[in-house]
C-alpha cells in the first residue's frame, strides 16, 4: 500500500506529461508543415495579429505570439513554481539524500552545455544565446520514456523529473538575471510589495484565491512594464500559495461520516431527487472537502492539465514554424552550436557529474537503476524544446535570422537526443531483463 501511495503520483504525472509530449510533437509537426505550405503567409500573419487591451491608465498592445509567450507562458511558469515549491518542501528535493543525485546531474547539465556553447560559438553577436541549452523539456522526455512502457523503472522517472525541476530553477534564475534589461525599479518595488502581502498571508496559512487572482494580474502587468520578463512573475506568485491543508485529515473523516449519516437518514427511496436536508449535507461535505485540500496541490492539479494539454502545444504551434524556403537565411554556425551544446553538452554534463557524485559517494544510485540507464537519461536531457525556444526568443529579440537558426538547432537536437536516448534505454532495459 505504501509503495502504491508513493508511486501513483509519479505515474500520474508521467502520464499527463507523456501525453503532453505527444501533443507537443503534433503541434510542432503542424507548425512546420503549415509554415512550409502554400498557406505559410496565413501562418505568419496569424501570430503577428495585434491584440490591444486599453483600460484607463494602461494600454497593452502586442501581437498574438507575444500574448502567448509573455502571457500564457506566465501561467506555465506559475505551474513550474508550484512544482518547484512542492518538490522542495515535500517531494523528491525535500532532503539532501534524495536531492543530491538530481542536483549533481542538473549542475552538470547546465555547466557543460554552457561551456560547450562558448567553445563552439565564434560570433560575438550570438554569444547571448548560451542560456538556450539550460533546461530539459520534461514533457517531450517523458513521452519518449512512455514509448518504452514498463521497461522503464519508476526510479528513472523520479530521477528525470527531479533533475528537470532543478534545471528549471536554474533556467528561471538565468532569465531573471541575464535576460532582463532596462529595469524600472519603482514598478518592481510595487510588485514586490504586493508579493510580500501574499507571502505574509501564506505564512499565516491564509489562502484568498480571489485576492491571488487580482494580485497576479497586477503583478504580471508591473513586471511587463518594468523590463523584467513577466513570466518570472508566475514563479514568484506560485511561491505565495500555501502548501498546508486547512483541515486535519482525521477531523475531515469524522465530519464526513457524520454528513454521510445525515444523507442516509434523510433518504427518500420513492423519489429520484434529493431532499433539502440531503442537499444541505452535500453542500456541507463540499465545504469540508475544500478545507481539506492543500491550496498548492489543488491549484497544481487543476492547472497542470491546462498547461500540458493546451498552453505548451499552443506555444509550440506559434513558435516552431520555421520556413525552409529558398529565401531562408540560416546561421549554420549558430544552429550547429545550439545542437551540439544540447546533445553533447547535456549528455556529457549530466552523466559525468552523476557518475562523479556516485563514485565520490556524495550521491546514491537507486537500487533498481543502472549507470547505462542514467546515461540514457543524460542523452534524453538534450530534449530542451519548450524552454530552449523560449530563451532563444529572449536572447535574440528582434534578430529573426538568429531566432530561426537557433530553432533549427533545437529541432535537430531534440530529434537526435530523443531517438538516441530511446535506443540506449531500450538496449539497457533488455540487458537488465536478461540478467
Amino acid at each position: 500500500m505504501i509503495k502504491r501511495i508513493i508511486v501513483s503520483p509519479i505515474q500520474k504525472f508521467a502520464n499527463v506529461e507523456s501525453f503532453s509530449g505527444m501533443l507537443l510533437f503534433a503541434a510542432t509537426a503542424i507548425a512546420l508543415i503549415w509554415a512550409n505550405s502554400p498557406f505559410a503567409e496565413i501562418y505568419h500573419e496569424l501570430w503577428q495579429y495585434k491584440i490591444t487591451i486599453d483600460i484607463p491608465g494602461i494600454e497593452i498592445s502586442k501581437p498574438l505570439i507575444l500574448w502567448i509567450n509573455d502571457g500564457l507562458m506566465a501561467v506555465f511558469f506559475f505551474v513550474i513554481g508550484l512544482e518547484i515549491k512542492r518538490e522542495v518542501l515535500i517531494g523528491e528535493l525535500d532532503s539532501l539524500s534524495k536531492a543530491t543525485l538530481p542536483i549533481f546531474a542538473a549542475i552538470g547539465g547546465m555547466v557543460v552545455p554552457i561551456t560547450f556553447y562558448f567553445l563552439f560559438n565564434q560570433n560575438p553577436e550570438t554569444s547571448g544565446g548560451w542560456g538556450i541549452s539550460l533546461a530539459t523539456d520534461i514533457a517531450f522526455a517523458l513521452a519518449v520514456l512512455k514509448l518504452l512502457g514498463k521497461r522503464v523503472p519508476t526510479s528513472l522517472l523520479v530521477f528525470l523529473t527531479a533533475f528537470a525541476i532543478v534545471d528549471d530553477i536554474g533556467a528561471v534564475m538565468v532569465i531573471a538575471i541575464f535576460y532582463s534589461a532596462n529595469i524600472a525599479w519603482n514598478l518592481i518595488l510595487i510588485a514586490l510589495a504586493l508579493l510580500a502581502v501574499l507571502y505574509f498571508l501564506s505564512y499565516k496559512g491564509i489562502y484568498a484565491k480571489y485576492l491571488l487572482a487580482a494580485f497576479s494580474i497586477i503583478v504580471w502587468v508591473l513586471f511587463l512594464k518594468s523590463g523584467i520578463h513577466p513570466t518570472l512573475a508566475g514563479v514568484l506568485l506560485a511561491f505565495s500559495v500555501p502548501i498546508r491543508q486547512g483541515l486535519n485529515t482525521d477531523d475531515y473523516v469524522e465530519e464526513m461520516n457524520e454528513i454521510v449519516g445525515k444523507i442516509q437518514s434523510n433518504k427518500k427511496s420513492d423519489k429520484p431527487v434529493l431532499t433539502k436536508k440531503q442537499l444541505n449535507a452535500i453542500d456541507e461535505l463540499e465545504s469540508w472537502t475544500n478545507k481539506l485540500q492543500s491550496p498548492l496541490q489543488h491549484l497544481e492539479h487543476k492547472m497542470h492539465t491546462w498547461v500540458a494539454y493546451y498552453i505548451i502545444p499552443l506555444f509550440a504551434l506559434a513558435n516552431a514554424g520555421v520556413s525552409f524556403g529558398t529565401d531562408l537565411q540560416i546561421d549554420l554556425q549558430l544552429a550547429s552550436t545550439v545542437a551540439l551544446s544540447l546533445v553533447l553538452g547535456k549528455m556529457i554534463g549530466v552523466f559525468a557529474f552523476s557518475y562523479i557524485g556516485i563514485k565520490l559517494k556524495v550521491c546514491t544510485l537507486p537500487g533498481d537503476l543502472k549507470l547505462s540507464q542514467i546515461f540514457g537519461a543524460s542523452v534524453l536531457a538534450g530534449l530542451g524544446f519548450t524552454m530552449a525556444i523560449f530563451i532563444a526568443n529572449l536572447a535574440f529579440k528582434d534578430q529573426p535570422i538568429y531566432i530561426e537558426s537557433a530553432k533549427i538547432g533545437i529541432l535537430v537536437a531534440s530529434i537526435v537526443a530523443g531517438v538516441c536516448a530511446y535506443l540506449i534505454l531500450l538496449v539497457a532495459s533488455k540487458k537488465q531483463n536478461a540478467n
